[in-house]
């Protein structure tokens, strides 16, 4: 029950965020949001709600169980990079982002099929997101395709 009432306000607060962020232009929206509030914004881009949809179409690899696997990697991420905040080392970002990669890796070796080209863009999308949001930039980069390019399989 705890666990549930934590998600379900965690939602509120990034879903009112989000909204409150769509009411400005791309600068100002920029320039008035936290880092905390551009990386929960980043969870709007989730797409594991959509790939769990696909399991009643017959793709049997986004059981729940799976999603929230998924889901769980980036909340720790994003989590990761709240907690050390925007002024930690550039060093200490890349670990996570790191650690999330390869989680993601890891995941889709135990579940065949769970991340092929479609969800691999939309993951390199979202991270290309948190990229940003964490303060820093994407180009720089295995030779500017983005940070998840360096561990990424597949």
């Amino acid at each position: 029950m705890k666990t549930s009432m934590i998600a379900f306000i965690t939602a509120l607060l990034c879903f009112s965020i989000a909204e409150d962020a769509l009411a400005l232009n791309p600068i100002e929206k920029a320039e008035s949001m936290t880092y905390k509030e551009k990386l929960l914004v980043a969870k709007t881009s989730y797409p594991f709600t959509r790939w769990r949809k696909s399991f009643r179409h017959g793709l049997k690899q986004y059981t729940k169980d799976n999603c929230e696997k998924s889901k769980q990697v980036f909340d720790d991420f994003i989590g990761g990079l709240i907690a050390i905040g925007e002024h930690a080392p550039k060093e200490e970002k890349i670990k996570l982002f790191k650690t999330a990669i390869l989680s993601l890796n890891d995941l889709n070796n135990k579940v065949p099929g769970l991340i092929e080209t479609g969800e691999r863009e939309e993951l390199c999308a979202l991270i290309d997101r948190i990229t940003v949001a964490a303060g820093l930039d994407p180009k720089e980069f295995a030779g500017g395709e983005g940070i998840a390019d360096e561990w990424r399989e597949g």
